[in-house]
């Protein structure tokens, strides 16, 4: 089984970056292999909609994104985490997302991502900062992508994992990322055995 998280903070080394390494973090001695990806360092350029990607399914403008498709094809799970923005996702996850047209070849070919199970984790600045509708965002974008969506699970039930002011001090906050795991891994577990 394997797990992608992707960091959508422009800061390597911040709340968003530790909530999502604390997520995968929790699946140690789960057996599951686990890859990072932040997009502090990653060259991204914005869609233009061309799609001249359709029927390729190949973007005509190469940067970090090629490394960024490959290992979201490779994961069976995916963990998108994001500081809230003006109340939304942060402008370099919305690009990430937009740059996966390319997941979306064409209408007549199956979704690269289809049946793949996928959450998300928003980091605010108090505890109602937003993150429902940055976890939103991130739904949105799964179910585009023909994926499957969990949340946090009882006894939260948030749309997902939600950190408010210091990552590593709310321990509330963790405590509904851990959940999220957990339901992740009993998700994609339950998907294996019905195959």
């Amino acid at each position: 089984m394997n797990i992608l998280g992707i960091s959508g903070s422009p800061h390597k080394n911040g709340n968003t970056a530790y909530a999502l390494k604390h997520a995968l973090n929790v699946l140690k001695n789960q057996n599951v292999k686990t890859k990072y990806i932040t997009l502090s360092d990653k060259k991204i350029h914005p869609c233009k909609g061309c799609w001249k990607c359709a029927g390729s399914g190949r973007c005509i403008d190469p940067d970090d994104m090629d490394d960024i498709i490959k290992a979201m094809i490779w994961c069976h799970g995916l963990v998108l985490a994001t500081p809230v923005y003006m109340g939304l996702v942060s402008g370099q996850l919305k690009v990430m997302m937009d740059r996966c047209v390319v997941l979306r070849p064409s209408y007549d070919l199956p979704l690269a991502m289809q049946g793949k199970t996928g959450c998300g984790i928003a980091c605010a600045g108090f505890r109602h900062g937003g993150q429902e509708l940055a976890l939103q965002n991130i739904q949105t974008f799964l179910l585009q992508q023909g994926m499957h969506v969990i949340n946090d699970g009882p006894p939260y039930s948030h749309s997902g994992g939600t950190i408010a002011g210091t990552a590593k001090e709310d321990s509330l906050g963790l405590k509904t990322i851990e959940n999220m795991m957990h339901a992740l891994i009993s998700a994609l577990t339950h998907h294996e055995e019905h195959l």
